[in-house]
């Protein structure tokens, strides 16, 4: 999940001069925690269980295969703040999941899903209206030794 603004009067805020326009975050992988989703099963319900059981504090959603019955994502809809988010919505539309990316910053996470329908694609931020059809496989590389806190904060610019 995206970090939301503290208050009305962030999204307002100028950039910050000492705030730099890119830094770099090092870390090493402690290990890949490869995630397996049955049939019928939320996606990112499973994905939050298994991040909290799996101890994964930061990580790096690697990828994703497989696919859903149904589908919930949201993308920004604007380009100046404040943001606003735009969802699309179909529990009935089995779709092919082509990829995942994202990450997991303090143990919430970011889900990014790029989905396949024999007519379109559809990609978003994951949401909760996503089932699993066939199966539905998630590789996570765990960075536990990397600072991520700012990483997904759009108040800090």
């Amino acid at each position: 999940m995206v970090n939301p603004a503290k208050n009305p009067a962030d999204d307002a805020k100028p950039n910050n001069p000492n705030v730099p326009d890119v830094y770099a975050i090092t870390g090493h992988f402690d290990r890949i925690v490869v995630l397996r989703f049955k049939f019928k099963a939320n996606l990112l319900a499973g994905m939050e269980k298994m991040v909290a059981e799996q101890h994964i504090k930061n990580g790096v959603i690697l990828s994703a295969v497989g696919s859903v019955r149904g589908y919930e994502v949201h993308a920004v809809s604007n380009r100046d703040f404040p943001s606003h988010d735009t969802y699309t919505k179909d529990p009935t539309q089995p779709a092919d999941i082509v990829s995942m990316n994202g990450y997991v910053i303090d143990g919430h996470l970011h889900p990014h899903l790029t989905l396949a329908t024999p007519t379109k694609v559809i990609a978003g931020h994951l949401e909760p209206g996503t089932e699993v059809f066939t199966f539905a496989i998630v590789t996570i590389g765990v960075l536990n030794d990397a600072d991520m806190s700012r990483a997904d904060d759009k108040t800090y610019r």
